[in-house]
């Protein structure tokens, strides 16, 4: 796991902070879908809302894309976080655009894909956030399934779990994020955010989130 270079994660983290696209709240944790608690909450769809931000964001994206991955046949979005970045990215590319369901469509031609891609096409996948990988690398195996050569993922942050980059790893997929949960609570402490007081409790989270307790 890589991030592009550093000068570049500290900006976006203080976007991501002064848009509120992320919240930090040790002491009032928020409660995941998994049922983790968590000092954290990320919602990358709001620098969608931001001009300034999401120009930023896509110039980013295109030059770690060229300089991990060089230019690819097709760029792919995972849905749904990674479908308006992912087209941004493919438009200043010049390039084809697909994105990928987080499931088969129930009904008509109960497409996985939507778009079109062609077996042996190079493709390189755009996703808003990792957290554990598991839902963004089921995009990267239902374009493998297509026949497609995923060059890997480019994604705007990521947590830093060990579980990710162990699925990562297993699924033999590259990936560079443009920022990362380090960097992040990094930028919060030189902007004030938060206290040096709760440094220790968010990095202990991200050691051990599933029995992290504020």
């Amino acid at each position: 796991m890589k991030s592009i270079p550093s000068e570049s994660a500290p900006k976006i983290a203080e976007f991501l902070l002064q848009i509120k696209a992320v919240k930090l709240q040790p002491e009032n944790p928020f409660t995941w879908a998994s049922g983790w608690k968590s000092p954290i909450y990320c919602d990358n769809r709001k620098t969608l809302s931001y001009p300034n931000v999401r120009t930023f964001i896509r110039q980013q994206f295109i030059q770690s894309i060229l300089e991990r991955f060089g230019k690819p046949n097709v760029i792919a979005g995972v849905a749904t976080g990674g479908i308006a970045h992912g087209a941004l990215v493919a438009q200043d590319m010049g390039l084809p655009f697909v994105y990928v369901r987080s499931e088969a469509k129930k009904h008509g031609l109960t497409n996985l894909i939507e778009g079109v891609v062609e077996p042996g096409q190079s493709v390189v996948v755009v996703e808003d956030l990792i957290s554990t990988g598991g839902s963004s690398l089921k995009a990267v195996d239902a374009l493998r399934e297509a026949g497609c050569e995923v060059k890997g993922m480019a994604a705007i942050f990521t947590y830093g779990f060990k579980t990710a980059t162990d699925n990562f790893k297993k699924a033999n997929c590259n990936l560079v994020t443009l920022c990362d949960y380090s960097s992040l609570i990094k930028q919060a402490l030189k902007s004030n955010y938060i206290q040096e007081k709760e440094l220790k409790s968010l990095e202990n989270w991200r050691e051990n989130p599933s029995e992290w307790n504020p």
